[in-house]
């Protein structure tokens, strides 16, 4: 190229600098200073370059410094081609926000969509949804890529378990959208993104749909979508069907079997998971911080307290890695959901680190259902220096002295949230009736079949007391008599969603619901019983958990 002139062409010139930065980056830039003036051209393929490295955290900086010396050249400026690589390689929101004003300085409002999309992709990144889906708004005929940048970002962007829903409703409305398109066509991207807030709103049909479309048109199934799949038919409570897709799948690796047993874990079949974490390691693939994790849960849900503290004991023992945070979380569930909750206390304060709010709120958890208020009171004290804003925590201890009729400290507690500005997320299920998702709060009377809902709660209450069911009072949290605690537990927003499904779906077709919270003693007597007396197969996951109601017993056996 020196002895032919090519090195004074621009094209042939930025193929060398892509070729030698991917064999030796020190060489593409003692290529790149020899160059007497470097178009914008050649810049932008070495910052795109050099941030396709795989020291990515070192490159990030060469980037940025080669970005410095376009700023600084006054014979260049920054094109649409600049941008995107950056926005990529951006560490920070506020390193974002910065590049988002450079963007407007030199190129003003009429760049094209490829930077819109970096955008995009940028503030997604950091939890700004709104934003992200203002910009994806502005687009006139997003392409394939941009769709699914946006479908992603609703499964990426979530915050929090109230969010979850709401984003996972964006986005299946999103993809309906999408659909109207004609030019546009799923591929495996979207159909993850698809699947996943299937997998969130417990949206059964529509994950068969996505299932069905990805066999119809050949889309291959990789370790990518496999996981997804395992992942939606594990939550929305298909767990053979989950299995299935695991046993179907050609290889898999080890985010298909961690996807797996967890499905196993959070459907009350430890053993299953046990066997699986074991099949697992004999296909020697090693276990990640996550496999840890769901096999110590999936211990934790059925009281396997032996076999979940030797699964903890080999992360050092076996693998030679140091337990995280998230294990000894696991750690202090397994032993405070078994009743040992001094044990569980003990272990936390015996971290070789700091414990987190995380963990912290386990072992307030335990210690509410095990009626340990000293313990208790301790946890709260931590958790009010850690998270002083997070509801949750106050409501653990007020529902805790609430058990033992203390009303004047549920008084207490509750002025303390309300000094503090905090309100009590509101307990809300989801069922899903002949394709669509319906939402309950507690005592919702916005639904269009609210009278009928509310006369089949009527018959409901009637026939589970002819069953000689007691509701158990002790679950409401308000010093109020006896008659009003009845009539507070029956309205329950899973009682709403029930009674909804038993009114307008099949006799014969299962109830599937969402809650957002730990489904209380009363409503879980209650379902147990209405499973028997309407002889319907009733799914609930809650919080925690799955519970699948079944001729008046729970897969649980009461363990929860």
């Amino acid at each position: 190229m020196v002895t032919t002139g090519l090195t004074h062409h621009t094209y042939p010139l930025s193929k060398l600098l892509y070729l030698s930065s991917t064999l030796a980056l020190p060489h593409a830039l003692t290529i790149f200073n020899q160059i007497p003036n470097p178009t914008i051209f050649l810049y932008n393929t070495l910052i795109s370059s050099v941030l396709s490295s795989t020291n990515r955290k070192c490159e990030t900086h060469l980037a940025f410094s080669l970005y410095e010396r376009v700023l600084w050249d006054k014979t260049i400026r920054p094109n649409s081609h600049t941008y995107p690589s950056l926005f990529k390689a951006c560490g920070s929101h506020l390193h974002g926000l910065a590049l988002h004003a450079h963007v407007l300085k030199f190129l003003g409002l009429a760049y094209d969509d490829f930077v819109q999309t970096s955008l995009l992709n940028f503030y997604a990144k950091y939890g700004k949804l709104g934003v992200a889906r203002c910009l994806f708004d502005q687009i006139r005929n997003p392409d394939l890529a941009t769709w699914n940048s946006m479908l992603s970002a609703y499964g990426s962007g979530v915050t929090s378990e109230e969010e979850d829903t709401s984003v996972s409703m964006e986005a299946l409305c999103l993809f309906t959208e999408m659909q109207k398109n004609p030019l546009v066509k799923p591929n495996e991207v979207t159909l993850v993104a698809l699947v996943s807030a299937c997998a969130n709103l417990g949206a059964l049909c529509q994950g068969i749909w996505a299932h069905v479309y990805l066999l119809k048109y050949n889309i291959k199934l990789n370790y990518y979508v496999g996981t997804a799949l395992i992942d939606m038919y594990s939550k929305c409570g298909c767990l053979d069907l989950a299995y299935q897709v695991f046993d179907e799948l050609p290889e898999r690796d080890i985010l298909c079997y961690n996807a797996m047993i967890g499905g196993f874990g959070i459907h009350g079949y430890g053993h299953k998971a046990l066997q699986l974490f074991e099949k697992m390691k004999f296909q020697r693939l090693v276990p990640d911080d996550v496999t840890f994790v769901v096999t110590m849960c999936a211990c934790s849900h059925v009281g396997l307290v032996d076999e979940g503290y030797k699964v903890f004991e080999s992360i050092n023992e076996d693998y030679g890695k140091e337990p995280k945070l998230e294990h000894y979380g696991c750690l202090i569930d397994l032993l405070g959901r078994a009743g040992r909750v001094q044990e569980a206390e003990e272990k936390l304060k015996g971290m070789p680190t700091k414990p987190n709010a995380i963990l912290w709120r386990s072992l307030l958890g335990a210690a509410r259902v095990h009626g340990n208020l000293q313990v208790g009171e301790i946890a709260l004290k931590h958790l009010l220096e850690l998270e002083p804003e997070t509801s949750g925590n106050y409501v653990l201890l007020s529902n805790m002295y609430a058990s033992i009729n203390r009303w004047e400290d549920v008084k207490r507690v509750r002025k303390l949230m309300k000094d503090h500005g905090i309100n009590k997320m509101p307990g809300s299920s989801l069922v899903e009736v002949n394709g669509a998702m319906h939402q309950f709060l507690i005592g919702d009377k916005t639904h269009p079949w609210s009278k009928r809902i509310y006369s089949k709660l009527e018959e409901v209450g009637k026939r589970l007391q002819q069953y000689g069911h007691k509701p158990r009072t002790k679950e409401v949290l308000f010093d109020i008599d006896e008659e009003e605690k009845e009539d507070a537990l029956a309205y329950h927003s899973e009682r709403l969603a029930i009674a909804f499904a038993l009114v307008a779906s099949d006799s014969t077709a299962p109830i599937r619901i969402i809650k957002n919270l730990r489904v209380c003693s009363d409503c879980h007597e209650s379902t147990k019983l209405i499973s028997m007396i309407y002889g319907r197969d009733i799914i609930v996951r809650d919080r925690i958990r799955f519970h699948h109601f079944k001729n008046g017993t729970c897969s649980c056996r009461d363990y929860w």
